[in-house]
């Protein structure tokens, strides 16, 4: 093996990875000023996809939405608390749930840092879940998570958004979501909703975003992508699924069942590992 051979095989195992090649500064600038080219393309295109969205027409919400929340009953409207936008976290929690969202804690934990710059720029965030507002509120207080949270349990507003179905629909064995159909399999999703309410009160619904859409709200994937092991998923599920906690319950064990449930009894939920 020639002296160059050995530099790299050295490299390589003291990198941890014989997948990667390692070259001199000078050539990895050059291929890293080729990638930054197509960044900044990337950049440009999202931003005029970003100009698309804003320029979606918006549907006026003619249904009166009464939720139940921890100091009684609240409408839509009254979830804008003086703001005229309102961020909506369709959060994928039932009644009596077995497991709690592996996912939808993620993307939750995001909103404690930045919820303050969020209400001071006109914006309201509050997380909805079908679960009775009791059940929920043990959940945040495990959590210790400060957002608002309201149960959608006596009203219809997680089926008309497209997270939630109810027996008959999925005894179908098909329901849509994410403006498409997909199998019937548990009864609660996630996905974000954005909502406007004008100077009368008029309250509009611009923008709906289900399955991947919301993986911007999840910050970490930022950190991830830019990290030499990317994202990392390599499991059984090619999702965050395959690493991600609830964040008071690493190191103590438990597994992530396919419907991205936690459980702490070591077992997935369907046999599937």
């Amino acid at each position: 093996m020639s002296q160059a051979a050995v530099s790299q095989t050295a490299l390589e195992a003291k990198s941890g990875s014989s997948l990667h090649r390692v070259v001199s500064q000078e050539e990895w600038t050059r291929e890293r000023t080729a990638l930054l080219a197509k960044e900044k393309a990337f950049t440009r295109a999202h931003d005029e996809l970003m100009a698309e969205r804003l320029a979606l027409p918006w549907v006026k919400v003619e249904k009166e939405y009464v939720f139940d929340g921890p100091d009684g009953k609240v409408t839509l409207s009254d979830l804008f608390d003086g703001r005229s936008q309102l961020f909506i976290k369709h959060f994928m929690m039932g009644p009596e749930q077995k497991g709690q969202c592996v996912g939808c804690s993620l993307e939750v934990d995001h909103i404690e840092g930045i919820l303050v710059h969020l209400e001071n720029h006109d914006v309201s965030y509050v997380a909805v879940a079908r679960a009775p507002i009791e059940e929920i509120e043990a959940v945040k207080k495990r959590m210790g998570w400060k957002f608002r949270w309201v149960s959608s349990q006596h009203n219809d507003f997680s089926y008309d958004f497209g997270v939630s179905w109810r027996p008959e629909e999925m005894a179908i064995g098909e329901v849509r979501y994410n403006y498409g159909k997909i199998p019937a399999q548990i009864a609660d999703l996630s996905g974000n909703s954005a909502f406007f309410k004008d100077g009368a009160g008029q309250v509009y619904h611009t923008y709906s975003t289900y399955g991947r859409g919301p993986e911007p709200v999840l910050g970490i994937y930022g950190i991830l992508d830019m990290m030499p092991k990317g994202r990392n998923e390599n499991g059984p599920y090619h999702s965050l699924g395959d690493w991600a906690r609830l964040h008071n319950a690493y190191g103590k064990g438990g597994t992530v069942a396919a419907t991205g449930h936690y459980r702490e009894d070591q077992k997935h939920e369907c046999g599937c590992a």
